[in-house]
């Protein structure tokens, strides 16, 4: 059995029981401790995590930004790999992540993206903006999250970041109108957090960012090469694109009367 790495992989939860089981067998393989922060699922996520290795603890939503840095605060490594419930590694990942941390990089580094390629109703994206996006899940256990309403990321200032090719996947959904459905709430949270900036939109902007979407994504960078489920996918982030500056132009539009 190869040595485990001195990491912490950390996820938080939320009724993933029908998809914890693939995330925390890729951590449970390579990390030296693996937490989970749970909200109060009531699917047997906590039993199945605790029953993978995992060491798991309960805390009540407050966001996803807070979560995670609760979450990362129980670190006892110096490193974090930080998953959601429907992301992995596989394989090759994992032997791709054990030759970077064995290496020099990591002493010049504080942060290192990975690579995450998703999967959408079975179609892994080989093309197109999702084939390869680089997101800042490897980082030093002091790291923590900007808390924002929607898409929290990293706080990076002042670290040091570098790529790496770890490739990261992610299932993204577990059917077409949940997806669609998640993407109508992020978009209601970017609208409203851009209104609150004091921002505004254009008359045509929804429209041409429906069209800029998939004209990045199915043209310039070949998305249409994916097949059928990817195009469904590519259409339903237009449509998102779309929706985030329909919903900002309804609340930085003066109401009459």
């Amino acid at each position: 059995m190869s040595a485990l790495l001195p990491l912490t992989g950390v996820v938080i939860t939320f009724n993933e029981a029908d998809r914890i089981g693939r995330c925390l067998a890729s951590l449970v393989s390579v990390c030296a401790e693996v937490v989970v922060v749970d909200s109060g699922s009531s699917d047997g996520t906590q039993e199945l995590a605790v029953a993978a290795g995992a060491r798991v603890m309960h805390n009540p939503w407050p966001g996803f930004a807070k979560q995670k840095n609760l979450a990362i605060a129980q670190a006892k490594q110096p490193w974090v790999l930080l998953l959601d419930a429907d992301e992995w590694l596989d394989a090759e990942a994992l032997a791709d992540l054990r030759a970077l941390l064995a290496s020099a990089e990591p002493a010049e580094a504080d942060v290192f993206t990975l690579q995450r390629r998703t999967h959408f109703l079975g179609t892994a994206m080989n093309h197109g903006s999702f084939a390869r996006e680089p997101v800042e899940r490897l980082f030093r256990a002091h790291c923590r999250h900007e808390d924002l309403p929607v898409h929290e990321r990293l706080d990076t200032r002042g670290q040091r970041v570098r790529r790496s090719s770890v490739r990261m996947e992610h299932d993204t959904a577990r059917n077409a109108d949940e997806y669609w459905e998640k993407l109508q709430r992020y978009a209601e949270l970017w609208a409203a957090e851009r209104a609150t900036m004091g921002k505004r939109a254009g008359v045509g902007r929804a429209n041409a960012a429906f069209l800029a979407y998939l004209l990045k994504n199915l043209v310039l960078r070949l998305g249409v090469l994916d097949g059928p489920k990817a195009w469904r996918f590519h259409w339903l982030h237009a449509r998102y694109a779309a929706l985030k500056y329909r919903r900002l132009r309804a609340l930085s539009t003066p109401r009459n009367g």
